[in-house]
């Protein structure tokens, strides 16, 4: 598959891409900026990086939190992948008229993020699999593009040092970067989270996540597929892409108790997981199951399970135990009583893509780098303990590296070789 040829432009509007601009030298102040787009009179162009299901989720999101965005550059490494997409958004009543996306700005290829984000946008969806996040992430904040990154960013420990630094930069270049860890931006949970740190339940001692669900999606492979367009359309079996189910799925919990945990993350952590019912060679290399026990530097400890086997029970529920009672985190409650009515309705999706717009016009930037990074580590030292039959230190983690491949083309692929506690 070749990729799609570079469609590059001057920018727009360079006082968009670089909000906060005081910090930067510019000359233009933040209190300016935010003047401009007060009223929404000025476009903002948005590019997608991703066009699967969540990259078009992103995009509706987005046209829906502001009113003057639109979407006018897509990229995916599979170009079989966007028409359809594109097709689809542009049947919505509410901002179907707002796609505006001209057959010059549709770009295929392993490079096809470095043509999106090179078009005359403003703000960049990020939604690949997450093998691709950190490289993604620096070229939108080295072009000056604000950011919508999904979850999680890394990987590996490597890949997470490259994110941290990159939001430092997005920080002194005044971008925002907003996280798709989307449950910090849901209101009941706001509002329990200040509850709790607000001694709600008193000091923590204990907390427990579980994220256990059924199986997901599979693409049975085609006449003509490589080993790497094999892996890359299934990415979710290949720990080199997804990070496995512990840090593609599970991170939402494990996030939850680091806010929980006000953002202290844990000194260690042991693991077990393996893989029992989705054993076959379609599946990779990724396990099926993970049970992790988290220590904190005052003793407290973390309890999480997740799995993805259909036919068993649907566990999704975290629970922080304090020396005053406990707080159900998904039922919004604390200690039997309700902290936020069931009848007050919030979307957490379409509230992150509101305060990202929302900053951007303001000229004043929200970056979510440092939990969105910190919070992958939580998962990534986790899977490391359970693949290797060994407890991980915060410290070790950071140098955790997952081989990929050598090259980006469509031809051979990493090997998909399972890893064996205390062997391999």
């Amino acid at each position: 598959m070749a990729d799609s040829p570079n469609s590059q432009s001057a920018s727009r509007r360079d006082f968009i891409k670089t909000t906060g601009a005081a910090a930067v030298g510019v000359g233009l102040t933040s209190a300016m900026a935010g003047a401009v787009h007060a009223a929404g009179s000025e476009t903002l162009k948005v590019g997608l990086v991703g066009c699967g299901g969540r990259g078009s989720g992103a995009v509706k999101d987005a046209l829906t939190a502001d009113p003057a965005a639109e979407l006018v550059a897509v990229g995916d490494t599979f170009a079989d992948r966007m028409g359809p997409r594109i097709r689809y958004l542009k049947r919505n009543r509410k901002y179907g008229d707002r796609i505006k996306v001209d057959d010059d700005h549709i770009f295929a290829g392993f490079d096809a993020y470095k043509q999106v984000i090179d078009s005359d946008v403003d703000v960049v969806l990020l939604a690949t699999p997450p093998h691709f996040r950190p490289a993604h992430l620096a070229y939108a904040i080295e072009k000056g593009k604000h950011v919508f990154c999904e979850k999680p960013v890394a990987v590996d420990g490597q890949g997470v040092r490259s994110v941290m630094e990159t939001c430092r930069q997005a920080k002194e270049k005044g971008l925002s970067v907003v996280s798709g860890l989307c449950y910090r931006y849901h209101e009941p949970k706001r509002e329990l989270m200040k509850r709790v740190h607000d001694g709600a339940v008193g000091q923590i001692i204990a907390l427990h996540t579980s994220y256990n669900t059924g199986e997901l999606w599979y693409n049975r492979p085609q006449p003509g597929w490589s080993p790497m367009e094999t892996q890359v359309r299934n990415w979710l079996y290949y720990t080199w892409l997804s990070g496995d189910l512990i840090n593609e799925q599970h991170i939402h919990s494990l996030d939850k108790m680091a806010w929980a945990m006000q953002d202290e993350y844990p000194v260690k952590v042991s693991s077990i997981g393996g893989r029992i019912k989705r054993t076959g060679e379609e599946f990779g290399h990724v396990y099926d199951h993970f049970c992790s026990v988290y220590t904190y530097a005052d003793g407290t400890k973390c309890f999480s399970t997740c799995r993805q086997q259909s036919g068993c029970t649907v566990d999704i529920n975290d629970y922080i135990m304090g020396t005053k009672g406990t707080a159900d985190v998904m039922g919004h409650r604390i200690r039997g009583f309700e902290v936020w009515p069931k009848d007050r309705k919030t979307d957490m999706y379409l509230k992150e893509h509101e305060e990202l717009f929302a900053a951007i016009r303001a000229g004043e930037p929200i970056n979510d780098g440092d939990y969105m990074s910190k919070s992958t580590l939580m998962a990534i030292m986790a899977r490391e303990s359970a693949y290797s039959g060994k407890d991980v230190t915060w410290d070790e983690a950071f140098d955790i590296k997952v081989p990929g491949p050598s090259e980006y083309v469509w031809g051979s692929a990493p090997e998909a070789s399972v890893r064996i506690p205390g062997i391999a």
